[in-house]
C-alpha cells in the first residue's frame, strides 16, 4: 500500500483558493469592461455613420417635380480616411425610385425598430452587402416644396473593418491590463498571505525549540486571534497529558516504593526459611511468607487499581446506571471474605437507584468501601451497606464495627498510604484515597461518622441527582 500524501499547507490552500478566485474575478470584469467599451466604440461609430446619413439628407430637395441631391462627398470622405473602411449610400425618391448612390444597397428589412436614441427617423441594423459585412443606418427625411411632398430614404452603409479593428486594439489593450493586474494582485496576496502566516511558523519555531519533556502551556499573546481556539485546545491536551504523565510518575514511584519494603521482607523470610531445620518453626517462618505474599499481592492490587481509576478519571465515560446493582454485585464479589472472618455483610437496598455516572469507576468506589470496611472490622463484627430511598438524592453509605477513626485523623485517611497509627490490621491506605478521587470526579460528597452506638466508622457517599448526558459532569 502506497504511503498517505501529505496534506498540503495552509499557505498552498490559501494561495490554491485564492488566486483562482481572483483571476475568474478579473475574467469576469474583463469580460464586462471588453462589452463596455464595445458598445461606446459602437455607439461613436453609428453616431458618426447618423451624422454622414444627416449631411445627405439636408442636401435633398424636391426640383422639376422629382426629388433630387447632392450629396457632399466631405462627409463620405470622412469614413473612407480610414482605407480600412468603406462608406456606401443611397438616396430613394418618394415612391422608392432610386435618385443617388448606389443602386444594389439593398433596402431596409422589414420590422427594423427606429432607434431611440436620437429624434431623427434613424433605424440601424447589420446586413450584407457585396460579400461583407455592413452597419447600416436608415434616415426618413421630409421632401417638400411649398407644401409637404412625401419621405426621401436615406441609406448609409458602413463595412465592418474600422470597427472590427478598433475592437480587436480594446480587446488586446483590455487583457494586457487585466493580465497585468493578476500579475500585480497576485504577487500581492503571496506577500500578505506570507505575512499574515508568520506568526505561524513563529508558533511552530518556538514548539520545535522545546526539550522533549516541556509540557508547559504556550503563550497565546503572540498568536493570531483566529489560531486561539488552536493554542488553547494544544495547551488543554498538554495539561491532560501532563497529568498523565504526572500520575504515571506517581504510580511509579509509589509502587517502588511500597513494594521494596514487603519484597525485601519477603526475601528475607525466605533465607530463613531455607536455614530453618526445626519443621515447626519453618511452617512458622512460611506461614509468614504467605501473608506477606498476600499482604504484597493485594498492595499491588490496590496500585493497578489506584492506576486504573486515576485513569478512568481522566477520561470517564459517563452513563445511566443504576447504584443499587453496582453496590448488590460488590458485595456479592467481596462476600467470600467477610464470610472468612465471619462478618455480618448486611446489603440494604430494594429499590434502584438511578446514577449517571462512569459504571467502572462506581464499581471501583463500593469495592473500596465495603473491602476496607471489611478489613479493618474484626471478627464476628458488622458490616452494613445501605442506599438511598426513592425520592432521596442518590448515595451510598457503608457502616462498619471496627476501631473506627477519631475526628482528628477522618482527613488524613484520604491521604494515599496513610494509616492510622492505631490500626492492628493488615492495609496499604490507598482504599479511601480511591474513593475520594471518584467522588470528585462524579461531584458527590463524602462525609464520615461513627457507626452504630458509637462504635466503628460510617462514610456515606452522597452523589447530585440524575443530570441528563449533555449536564454530566465531566
Amino acid at each position: 500500500m502506497s504511503a498517505a500524501r501529505p496534506a498540503a499547507g495552509l499557505q498552498s490552500r490559501l494561495l490554491g483558493w485564492l488566486i483562482p478566485a481572483l483571476i475568474l474575478l478579473v475574467a469576469v470584469n474583463s469580460v464586462s469592461a471588453y462589452r463596455t467599451a464595445l458598445e461606446a466604440v459602437n455607439a461613436a461609430y453609428d453616431r458618426s455613420l447618423l451624422a454622414v446619413a444627416r449631411a445627405v439628407a439636408d442636401r435633398v430637395e424636391f426640383r422639376g417635380g422629382r426629388v433630387a441631391v447632392e450629396v457632399p462627398y466631405i462627409a463620405l470622405d470622412f469614413f473612407e480616411s480610414d482605407l480600412r473602411g468603406r462608406v456606401y449610400y443611397r438616396v430613394g425618391g418618394l415612391a422608392g425610385d432610386f435618385v443617388s448612390g448606389w443602386d444594389d444597397l439593398p433596402p431596409p428589412p422589414p420590422g427594423v425598430p427606429r432607434s431611440q436614441d436620437y429624434f431623427a427617423l434613424a433605424h440601424f441594423y447589420d446586413d450584407s452587402y457585396r460579400g461583407e459585412a455592413v452597419r447600416v443606418v436608415a434616415l426618413h427625411q421630409p421632401v417638400f416644396d411649398e407644401r409637404p411632398r412625401g419621405m426621401a430614404l436615406v441609406q448609409v452603409a458602413e463595412t465592418l473593418a474600422s470597427r472590427e479593428t478598433l475592437t480587436r486594439r480594446l480587446l488586446a489593450d483590455t487583457l494586457a491590463r487585466q493580465l497585468l493586474l493578476v500579475a500585480l494582485a497576485a504577487l500581492v496576496i503571496v506577500v500578505v498571505v506570507r505575512a499574515a502566516l508568520k506568526p505561524l511558523g513563529r508558533l511552530r519555531a518556538g514548539l520545535d525549540a522545546r526539550a522533549a519533556g516541556d509540557l508547559s502551556p504556550i503563550d497565546p499573546a503572540g498568536a493570531p486571534r483566529e489560531v486561539g481556539a488552536l493554542v488553547a485546545g494544544m495547551n488543554d491536551y498538554m495539561g491532560r497529558l501532563k497529568g498523565t504523565l504526572d500520575r504515571q510518575e506517581r504510580f511509579i514511584a509509589d509502587a517502588s516504593h511500597q513494594l521494596r519494603t514487603p519484597l525485601a521482607v519477603l526475601r528475607t523470610q525466605a533465607g530463613l526459611a531455607l536455614r530453618e531445620e526445626d519443621p515447626a518453626r519453618l511452617r512458622e517462618t512460611l506461614a509468614a511468607m504467605d501473608a506477606s505474599v498476600g499482604d504484597t499481592i493485594h498492595l499491588a492490587n490496590q496500585l493497578l487499581t489506584r492506576a486504573r481509576a486515576q485513569h478512568g478519571i481522566a477520561t470517564p465515560a459517563f452513563s445511566d446506571l443504576d447504584l443499587a446493582a453496582v453496590a448488590r454485585e460488590a458485595c456479592l464479589e467481596l462476600a467470600p471474605g467477610a464470610v472468612a472472618k465471619a462478618i455480618d455483610l448486611a446489603f440494604e437496598g430494594e429499590h434502584p437507584v438511578p446514577l449517571r455516572g462512569d459504571a467502572t469507576l462506581m464499581r471501583e468506589l463500593v469495592k473500596n468501601l465495603v473491602d476496607n470496611a471489611i478489613r479493618y472490622t474484626p471478627e464476628c463484627g458488622r458490616v452494613a451497606v445501605r442506599l438511598s430511598t426513592p425520592g432521596e438524592a442518590p448515595a451510598i453509605e457503608v457502616e462498619d464495627s471496627g476501631e473506627g477513626v477519631a475526628a482528628a485523623d477522618r482527613e488524613r485517611i484520604f491521604d494515599p498510604f496513610h494509616r492510622l497509627a492505631s490500626s492492628k490490621q493488615p492495609g496499604v491506605g490507598l482504599g479511601l484515597s480511591i474513593v475520594r478521587d471518584i467522588a470528585r470526579a462524579h461531584g458527590a460528597e463524602i462525609e464520615l461518622g461513627d457507626g452504630a452506638g458509637g462504635a466503628g466508622l460510617r462514610v456515606r457517599v452522597r452523589f447530585p441527582p440524575p443530570a441528563t448526558p449533555a449536564s454530566a459532569p465531566r
